[in-house]
This record gives C-alpha cells, structure tokens and sequence, in this order.
C-alpha cells in the first residue's frame, strides 16, 4: 500500500547505491533447498484470520455479483455468490471456517454436487464472533472430509455496508454526476467484500462476473476483463493472489491507452490529464524493474484514478494500481510517485508476507527496489535525498512514539483481536528498507545483490513466506557469508533486527543527497533571516530543482517558522512555482507554512487544496495546523470542514471530527 507519509516513504539505498553500478552478472545458482509447497505456505497461523486454511487448500475463486446503488446517502448493495474450490489438507480437518463480517449477510450454503449426483442439500452455517474488524462463518459439512477430497462450496450472500467495500455519493467523485464504489482489501477489509480466507497466507486464483447498471463500468485486479451484454464484465485473475489483492470498482469511468501494457482508467473528466500525465512513463518504470527484478508476470499494468476522495496515495492492486488524483499535478512532477506501487509488482503482490506481523517483507523490499529503480532512472543524489525525506519521518515516528515502542519492531506479534491496520506506521517501511540495504551492504557488490533478488523472486514466487524464509535463501545463496555468521555479527544481529524495537543499527549511506540538499538549506537559512540578502537569493536558480529538492527546501521553511515578518510574502511572490503548484506535496507544505506563519492573505489557499481533494496524509496535518493555531485559523477548520465533509471518506470524516473536538466524533 502507499506509504505512511512522504511523497515516497522509507529510508535510503546503501553503500553500492552511491558509486556506479556493475553490469549485472549471469545469475549464480540458487540454492537447491525446494520451495514450501502451497500448502505448506497456508499453514502459517495467522493471528488476524477466523479461518481454518491450515486445514484446506483454496484453489479457485469465483464471485458472481450485482451491484446495485442506494438512494441519497444510503449505501448501495452487492448481492450473489461466491464459490469456492476447495481442496481438504488433512482427515482431521474440522468444521470449515472462513472469515466473514458482521455486516455480510448469508442467505444460503451448500456444497455443488459432481456430475450425476443429486443436488446437495443446504448447509447449517453460523455466525461466531471473533474480533472487532470480522467473524468466523462455520460451515457445517454433512459428513468428514478426507484428505485429498475436493469440494465446492457455494454461498449467496449480501454485502455492502462492511468497512471494505465503499460507497461514494455523486458529490464525493470528480465528475458530481453518479454514485461510485470500490473495495479496499488491506489489510483485513475483504472479508467484509465476500467470505474467505482473509489472510496473506492464502492464495488462489479467482474470477467473477459482475453486472452493474446501465451508463456504469465494473473494472477489477485481473488479467482479463470482458464487457458482455446486459452490462455484465467478466474478470479473471489467472495467477494465484492473497484475498486483500481482490478488488473492485464501479463507477463512471472510461480509459486511455498510455503504452504498450498499460492504460489509466478514470471519470470522464480526469482522463485527458490522467493520460498527459502518465502516457509512456509506465513503460519505462516497468522495463527498469523487469532487468533488475525478472519478468513482469502480471500481463496489463493499469492505474485507476479514484475519486478525490479516495483516502489513499495507491494501492497495488495487481494489474489495476488504484491512485489518489491528487498525482496529476499537470507537469508529471509527481509520475515517479507510482514506481513505489509498481515495485510491488515484485515484492508484495508476488512475494508475500505470510502474516501482517512481518509487513516489512512487503514494504522494506518494496521501498528498496523502489530506490532501485529511482536509482536508475533518475540517479544516485535525487534517490538519495528521497530517502533523507523517508528517514526523517522514521526519526519524527520514532520520537513521537519511543523508540522502545513494540511496533517499532520489523517482527510484530500482532495479539489474536488486534486490528493489523492498527499498527500501521513506518517503521516496515524505513526500517525495513535499511534492513534490506545492510543485506546489501554485507554482499558488497550491487550487481550480486540485484542478481540475488531476481533469484529471491524467482525462488518464492506466487507464495507467501516469513522472515525466516528470506534470511534463510539469503545465507544459502552466500554461502560465504553464512561461513563468516554475517547473521549474528554483535549489534547487528538478524535477530536484533527482527525482534528489538529502536532505530536501525545500520543506515545506507545518502551523502550523494548531499549536493541537492546542502543548496536547499543554504536558501532556506537567507529566507529565515532578518534581512533579507535578496542578491544571494537570486543567485540560486530553483528552475532546474525537481520534487524532492522542493519538498526538502519547504520542509527547512516551515522548520524555521515563523520567519520574520514580511519574508513569506516575499518569497510566495519569488516563486509562483511554489506559492501556485499544483503539486500536491507543495500544496501542503505551502499551505503549512501559511498557517505557521499565520499569513490570513493567503488562507484561501488552504480552504482552495482541503476542497480539491480528500486525501488523508494531506488532510489531517493541515486540520491539526489550523486548530493549533490562533482563531482566525480555528474558524478556518471549521467553516472548511462543515463545507467539504460530505465529500471526504467516512474514516477521514471522523479523525478531523476528533482534532476539531465535535461532538459524536468516534473513536
């Protein structure tokens, strides 16, 4: 998923990062250790899920769905049947449980008889409390299983009000036209979507059929879509994901062509700039992570531009990447944004961690080939300083919090009833990453450590698999440093790593940031004095300076705000690049430094950005800045929030209701 915080996230690459890369070496052999079968992968106990999959084998899912919108504010409603084919791992097997949610409704259970048989008879299924984000559904099967035995198990059920499927009314989308709708699977969303497995652990392969109304569109993560009549699309995903990967949206929307292997979708009145924005630069991105990384295996890579609303920076949903509008800053100032969602494609959605506990196996690989590939594209420095934003907000975290935090671990034990959303921080990603860059760092040759991730991928592929998989491939494939015990080398053992909150033991060297950065606070200490030397503020040309160097100058700004009196006035009208972006990143922190400084002339800045979009890392640190400050800046949050809430997303609605202190704010 995108990152907590920065335009990017995380920490930085390390040492090999900041000198020229070697041209990359035949592959040594991997390891001739077989890979845990399936099965085996779906035997991992996961905390957060209901379900019995270390019993059952999930080959296959099918959804058939129809979609139907409510009226006014009311929620729409998904009514069909899911089908599973299941396959029984043991003779002891047990009632079959899956995760579900209270607000998912079952009309009706049974098993699809084999050919010549006669129709089964419905199931007893019940409803068991488990925890606050789902339930456990017991499916009663009319006798044992046996090892080996296949069954498929049918199930109508209704959905539609659950955290995981949303529904947005007409003024909460770009075009103010139609209602609109979509799933958010992770991290424990989807069993409030359809009955299943709800873990990473799981895989299968799934299709659906889904029939919306007429003047709509159905799109979903699959590697096939197919429009029939009756406005029914038919979807296939042909390769085996975990059930947080499955999604689905609804809603105006057409699309445009931006490569050989990609398109954007979005409303109507977003696709000229959606397909300006991004039209070739997919292909690029995917090409530099196929060398490094192997074969992109997911067919189609296509972005869906979601309503402003939309609470999210992306989701990685595979072959559709759903993404916040708020990256079509007119000038592709933010297009690099997406390498982090695209990076996925590898680390993630293809290899996956086995419980929420380990995210960082997910979100550390991911920011590192992130990095990779920025790294490649755009060079060592501008890569560099990206990530001296990423680390700077694991310092901020980590203050905030304590270091000692037990979230601050990269092996969380996430307790039976804990909602794994709740210990969503960076942490997995920043420190993470600079776990995986001290890997790196001990092989000592980028080219050998890039070769080692294709054969990492190659190796784990379609499964999913703890931290003791990945460091165990890791010593096999280096045998040399398995001999050295690289592994418990005193302050910076892997399990020092793993299971000891606190900042990283080791941290990538970024001082080829240096040379953007050292230029970007040498300008913000001339705006921070208390007369201005405006020849030595003209000498600096900021018209070359790309996103992050921006990002990094404001972020020194507001350090030092308030400045003296008259300086922020001044440099709004230096640099209308800044003062009049379009780039959300600037936008925020341009309108934080307004609101720091109290500067009331331009406050329609603020109100102009909250009413432009909906997304959470944007929305509440600007609502905090505002009801920090002095009343003029208190009356701003309220009259801004009491005319842009219908628009926002329900959770974004309830966290600004908590900073404003409204009553009926919830918890």
């Amino acid at each position: 998923m995108d990152i907590p915080d920065p335009p990017f996230t995380p920490g930085h690459p390390p040492d090999p990062f900041s000198r020229p890369f070697p041209s990359h070496p035949a592959p040594r052999p991997a390891p001739s250790r077989p890979s845990r079968p399936a099965a085996a992968m779906a035997a991992v106990r996961d905390a957060a899920s209901a379900g019995s999959a270390g019993s059952w084998s999930l080959q296959h899912l099918h959804l058939s769905l129809r979609v139907a919108f409510g009226g006014a504010a009311a929620a729409g409603r998904l009514r069909g049947t899911a089908r599973l084919e299941l396959r029984c791992a043991r003779d002891d097997a047990g009632p079959l449980v899956l995760d579900a949610h209270p607000s998912l409704a079952v009309r009706r259970a049974g098993l699809l008889p084999g050919p010549g048989h006669p129709p089964e008879p419905p199931l007893t299924v019940e409803s068991r409390p488990f925890a606050s984000y789902g339930s456990a559904l017991v499916v009663h099967l009319p006798r044992p299983p046996r090892a080996g035995q296949r069954i498929s198990l049918e199930i109508d059920y209704e959905a539609g009000e659950g955290p995981g499927v949303c529904w947005l009314a007409p003024e909460q989308t770009a075009g103010k036209q139609k209602p609109y709708m979509y799933t958010q699977g992770q991290a424990v969303l989807n069993r409030s979507f359809f009955p299943c497995f709800d873990t990473p652990s799981v895989k299968c392969t799934y299709s659906a059929t889904v029939q919306v109304p007429e003047g709509f569109t159905a799109v979903m993560s699959a590697t096939k879509w197919e429009k029939q009549k009756d406005n029914t699309f038919i979807f296939e995903m042909s390769q085996p994901i975990p059930s947080y990967l499955i999604a689905l949206a609804v809603g105006d929307i057409v699309s445009a062509d931006i490569g050989p292997r990609s398109r954007v979708w979005a409303e109507p009145c977003l696709i000229e700039a959606a397909k300006k924005e991004y039209d070739g630069v997919i292909e690029e991105f995917l090409a530099v992570g196929e060398k490094l990384f192997g074969p992109y295996v997911w067919g189609r890579y296509d972005i869906l531009f979601m309503p402003p609303s939309f609470p999210f920076g992306g989701m990685e949903n595979p072959c559709l990447t759903f993404l916040t509008p708020c990256l079509l800053a007119g000038d592709r100032s933010l297009a690099d944004v997406i390498i982090h969602e695209i990076s996925h494609s590898w680390f993630g959605n293809l290899v996956t961690n086995a419980t929420w506990g380990e995210f960082w196996l997910n979100e550390g690989f991911t920011m590192y080939a992130q990095r990779r590939i920025s790294t490649q594209v755009y060079g060592s420095a501008y890569t560099c300083l990206e990530a001296a934003t990423g680390r700077a907000l694991l310092r901020q975290h980590m203050d905030s919090t304590g270091e000692d935090h037990p979230l601050n671990k990269l092996r969380v034990a996430i307790e039976p009833g804990v909602n794994p959303d709740d210990t969503y921080n960076e942490t997995p990603y920043e420190k993470g990453y600079c776990f995986v860059s001290y890997l790196a760092h001990l092989v000592g040759d980028q080219s050998k450590f890039d070769a080692f991730l294709q054969a990492y991928v190659n190796r784990f592929k379609f499964q999913s698999i703890t931290a003791d998989d990945t460091l165990g491939f890791f010593l096999e494939y280096f045998p040399e440093l398995k001999e050295r015990g690289v592994d418990s080398i005193p302050g910076l053992e892997f399990d020092r790593w793993l299971n000891t909150p606190g900042w990283p033991p080791f941290l990538p060297d970024l001082s080829p940031g240096e040379q953007l950065m050292k230029p970007a606070d040498e300008l913000a200490e001339l705006w921070a004095a208390e007369g201005l030397d405006m020849e030595a503020i003209e000498a600096v040309d900021v018209t070359g300076w790309r996103t992050y160097q921006l990002v990094y100058f404001l972020d020194q700004i507001l350090q030092k705000s308030p400045l003296p009196g008259g300086n922020v006035e001044r440099l709004s009208k230096m640099y209308p690049k800044i003062s009049k972006a379009q780039n959300a990143e600037l936008r925020l922190r341009w309108c934080q430094i307004i609101l720091k400084n109290n500067l009331e002339a331009e406050y329609s800045k603020v109100k102009d950005f909250l009413h432009s979009q909906g997304k959470q890392k944007y929305t509440l640190p600007l609502y905090r800045a505002m009801w920090a400050g002095p009343e003029p800046a208190r009356a701003l949050a309220m009259e801004t929030f009491s005319a842009t809430a219908p628009q926002l997303h329900v959770n974004v609605q309830n966290y600004v209701k908590q900073i404003l202190g409204l009553a009926g704010a919830e918890a």
